[in-house]
């Protein structure tokens, strides 16, 4: 397996989680776009998990995987802090203290994600 497959679901995961920053700045919210986020996130996540297992050919995964298995847990807990900030909707403070936990560890595991592709 190469990273194509992952860099490309993960780079729309974070373009529409960007769109979706944005709506959410104007006041607009479109459930759609938000579970086609999260659809791609968590299936960008699978499948960044099966390149570090190594390909279906027993072969290792490329390169040094530290990057790999620290941007693994980044998009896991940005994972967990997103779905939690959409069942916090009782406390507006405390859904966007999660939605920008969100946001920042989302980003940090994309750019480890991509200084990961770039040294293999």
């Amino acid at each position: 397996m190469t990273v194509a497959p992952v860099l490309v679901i993960l780079s729309a995961a974070t373009a529409l989680g960007l769109y979706l920053g944005l709506l959410y700045l104007r006041g607009e919210r479109k459930q759609g776009l938000v579970a086609l986020h999260l659809l791609l996130g968590f299936a960008g996540l699978e499948t960044l998990v099966m390149l570090l297992h190594g390909t279906p050919d027993g072969t290792p995964a490329a390169g040094s995987i530290s990057f790999g298995k620290v941007a693994v847990g980044l998009f896991a807990v940005s994972a967990f802090s997103g779905f939690i900030a959409a069942l916090a909707r009782r406390s507006p403070v405390a859904a966007n203290v999660l939605l920008g936990t969100h946001i920042t560890v989302g980003l940090a595991g994309f750019a480890l994600l991509l200084a990961w592709v770039s040294g293999t």
